[in-house]
């Protein structure tokens, strides 16, 4: 039987939580002698601006991927959705664009964009699932971040419709793990967090929490993320999105998250819950039916397992990590 032809494989947002956690199961997978036949590139900021045309095009130019994994974009919690709309719009609809239009004209057989439950309808029924993205506007709170990404969707159906183009889009619910962004306050919730209970304990300090603590949410591991991802791109091949998240009875309130990362990191101090901050939206429960039927045999990582490992990485890299 003949060998697999080689693939490359065209990651952007490398070195992020999901590129680096793709790493380490690719790692694990040729140490295991499975899937040699695939080549990865790993893109970081310093290999160009995936917003320039023609940067992007010299990196296609260079690597002549036959597979792309679209993770680059500019992103950020609650707050810096707030703070910098127009840059959430116009950076993140030209990396799409430039992604998009090459892939296309250098013939790539697959390629995988990456979305986020924001992008769904602020005024919905839950849970939500892939058929709704479109169905009203997103959250006042994200809504440049959201319309840019919605627009993969459309992309992927064009260019499926016209050219026939594999090109097709994941939903992660929130991500987290090692290799994250845990800046105080332009990061996501699970980092941000994570870094204010190292600084409270550190400090001796209490813990300020901001906002009510009673959202709900719903998390998933990065290196399980990673292994989806890598499923989809082999083995998905529908235009239409597909969620990638924890089942719905794994979801949890703020205040739930907060009490594991407490315990994770051993803090013993006061925490408090700072309800003059915005909440963002209550809830964004999505449901994982077409994961679960396409793939029902795979195992999700135990949140408190997960927060633990993701903690124990912090502590361990707190001077290199992005912050």
């Amino acid at each position: 039987m003949a060998a697999p032809a080689e693939h490359v494989v065209l990651i952007t947002g490398g070195s992020g939580l999901v590129g680096q956690a793709i790493k380490a199961v690719i790692a694990e997978e040729h140490a295991a002698g499975q899937n040699t036949h695939e080549k990865f590139v790993f893109l970081s900021s310093k290999d160009g601006d995936l917003r320039d045309f023609a940067a992007c095009q010299a990196i296609f130019a260079k690597y002549k991927p036959t597979h792309v994994i679209h993770l680059a974009a500019f992103v950020g919690g609650l707050y810096r959705n707030m703070k910098f709309p127009v840059e959430f719009w116009q950076y993140n609809i030209a990396m799409n664009e430039n992604i998009l239009k090459l892939s296309h004209e250098y013939k790539v057989q697959k390629l995988v964009s990456c979305l986020s439950t924001c992008i769904f309808p602020d005024k919905t029924t839950f849970p939500i699932d892939e058929t709704m993205i479109h169905n009203g506007p997103p959250h006042y709170s994200n809504e440049a971040y959201a319309y840019a990404k919605r627009m993969i969707d459309v992309q992927n159906r064009v260019y499926n419709s016209q050219y026939g183009c594999k090109f097709t889009s994941v939903i992660p619910t929130n991500v987290y793990g090692a290799y994250d962004n845990y800046h105080l306050e332009d990061s996501h919730v699970i980092p941000g967090l994570v870094h204010k209970v190292y600084l409270a304990k550190k400090n001796g300090t209490p813990l300020t929490v901001w906002g009510s603590g009673t959202p709900l949410r719903q998390f998933i591991f990065s290196k399980d993320l990673a292994k989806l991802f890598l499923w989809t791109l082999r083995s998905y091949d529908e235009p239409s999105p597909i969620i990638l998240s924890v089942d719905e009875k794994d979801e949890i309130t703020i205040k739930q998250l907060v009490e594991y990362i407490v315990a994770a990191m051993e803090f013993k101090g006061e925490v408090v819950f700072d309800s003059t901050k915005a909440d963002g939206q209550y809830k964004k429960t999505a449901s994982n039916d077409k994961l679960r039927r396409l793939n029902p045999d795979f195992k999700f990582t135990p949140i408190q397992q997960g927060i633990k490992e993701s903690v124990d990485w912090f502590v361990q890299n707190y001077e290199t990590a992005r912050k």
